[in-house]
């Protein structure tokens, strides 16, 4: 029997902690939240990214693999569904934008030792958003750090999830991978935008039975 475990992913600001909670609400499944208002490297990440940029990804990487243990220990080994906020494989994409060569191989051999037990989702949730968008959306939660993000930062990141989530499709066909644009769909405001989603969502859970 398959376990769904649902990771939504995207860019900072795309939406994907409110369509999280939405899913796990539609279909009674455990929600995971990635740690973030937590980290304490964040404030001055966002300040001087590339003196603070291996100290908040071995934060996040530490942090998402503890979470990630505990979910596979408490909650996928009683058969229980989860539906995440993130993939871990977030880390190599944020750590390749914001590290420099040297820490970057250093970073991915320690990436490679912790994940390499993992519990890894069956089925991804991708959620891209215009750069207006993910602006507009990180002005509205308020997260004082956020508000500094550089515009072109944004855009570069939204630019390596899109190489990544095509290399990731070609690596791991097994893996469905559904796409949202976060322009057309506004899943947090509309009802029926969200319910399309759902629908979606559910068509693939009922192929992996």
């Amino acid at each position: 029997m398959v376990i769904p475990f649902i990771a939504v992913e995207g860019p900072i600001g795309v939406g994907k902690t409110s369509l999280t909670e939405a899913l796990a609400q539609e279909f009674d499944y455990v929600a995971l939240h990635e740690i973030v208002d937590e980290n304490p490297f964040l404030n001055k990440f966002y300040e001087n990214i590339e003196e603070w940029s291996f100290q908040t990804e071995m934060f996040f990487l530490c942090n998402r693999y503890k979470q990630l243990g505990d979910i596979q220990k408490h909650t996928l080994s009683e058969n229980r569904p989860v539906v995440a906020d993130y993939h871990i494989f977030k880390n190599l994409i944020f750590a390749k934008r914001t590290l420099q060569e040297e820490e970057y191989e250093k970073y991915a051999e320690i990436y490679r030792i912790l994940t390499r037990d993992v519990p890894m989702p069956n089925i991804i949730v991708y959620l891209t958003a215009s750069l207006e968008k993910l602006q507009e959306r990180i002005e509205l939660r308020g997260r004082t750090f956020e508000q500094q993000i550089d515009p072109n930062y944004l855009v570069q990141l939204t630019e390596d999830y899109a190489q990544f989530m095509e290399d990731f499709e070609r690596v791991h066909p097994e893996v469905p991978v559904l796409r949202f644009d976060g322009d057309a769909f506004d899943f947090v405001h509309s009802e029926a935008d969200r319910a399309h989603i759902v629908r979606e969502v559910k068509k693939v859970l009922e192929e992996m039975k």
